[in-house]
């Protein structure tokens, strides 16, 4: 696991708690690092053992060989994987986190999932005496390695209420929008909006090119006025200069997309422009981008 960058940030005073994290990704690693420098007691899981080594040996805490013996005595588990099925094989078996969690224990789901796994995860830890929230992240790598993500959770209040000030180690925004499964919604509202965002700049920034203008300069200009996005602030620039190899990848954002589209047909929801995107996104991967940012849809216009 490489060195992370971990931005220096002041901690608000919080107990120090026993806390496991499950998953130690580019997401997951950065957030657990913080969790670490605020005072918590952390132990750790990954898949893959030698990424759990590493960030015992740069951060400190221990490192657990399953899921349910890094949940063993823990206050809070969190979990960041990568879809529903990898989150139910660290949660559920005699190896699993359940397994593990003492009695009125909390399980924080960060991965961005469906919100039916959400339901079911939460209907299973309250037979098990546990608590569960879902609480998928915006803000991408840089803001877990910031600990500036936003967090929208769905779940039981007095759950919520005991997690949010272990989670503002690594957030700068921790919500609960509503029961069960409503984090996930919430984090399926704002794929959609990213999408939509990121095509119309993708067209913008294609036909100002195409007219002869000096794109960045325009972007400067029109970024002072209504159509300032986050999009246009951080990505409109490496757009104009043709550069994905960073951020949050196409294929994951196909994924993501692809829970919003099948919550849709679920709930009758019409999203034309989502779907449109979403095989845009196809077709950028046919180019072999899977890996490259999101920001990568102008690739299609140029």
């Amino acid at each position: 696991m490489r060195a992370m960058s971990i931005a220096s940030k002041t901690y608000e005073p919080v107990a120090a708690r026993r806390v496991a994290f499950l998953g130690l990704g580019v997401m997951g690693a950065p957030m657990a690092a913080h969790l670490a420098r605020a005072g918590h007691r952390v132990s750790v899981y990954n898949r893959t053992a030698a990424k759990a080594e590493a960030w015992v040996r740069e951060h400190g805490g221990s490192r657990a060989a399953t899921p349910g013996a890094a949940a063993a005595d823990a206050d809070f588990v969190f979990a960041c994987v990568g879809n529903d099925d990898d989150l139910r094989a660290v949660v559920l078996g005699e190896q699993g986190a359940f397994a593990g969690m003492k009695p009125g224990a909390v399980f924080v789901d960060h991965t961005t999932a469906s919100a039916a796994v959400a339901r079911e995860l939460h209907a299973r830890a309250q037979e098990c005496d546990l608590a569960f929230v879902d609480a998928p992240v915006s803000g991408g790598q840089a803001g877990a390695e910031s600990g500036v993500l936003t967090v929208m959770c769905g779940g039981d209040e007095p759950a919520f209420e005991a997690m949010k000030p272990v989670a503002l180690a690594y957030a700068r925004a921790v919500t609960r929008v509503g029961g069960s499964g409503a984090g996930q919604l919430a984090k399926m509202v704002n794929q959609t909006c990213i999408a939509g965002l990121v095509q119309g700049l993708s067209e913008a920034i294609a036909f100002g090119e195409r007219a002869g203008l000096d794109m960045k300069l325009v972007l400067e200009v029109i970024g002072k006025g209504a159509a300032q996005s986050w999009q246009m602030d951080n990505r409109g620039k490496t757009m104009v200069e043709d550069r994905f190899d960073f951020g949050f990848a196409v294929d994951w954002m196909r994924k993501d997309l692809g829970l919003v589209l099948e919550e849709a047909r679920r709930n009758g929801a019409r999203l034309p422009l989502t779907a449109l995107v979403d095989q845009f996104y196809a077709d950028v991967q046919r180019l072999g981008g899977g890996r490259w940012d999101t920001s990568s849809l102008i690739r299609r216009l140029k």
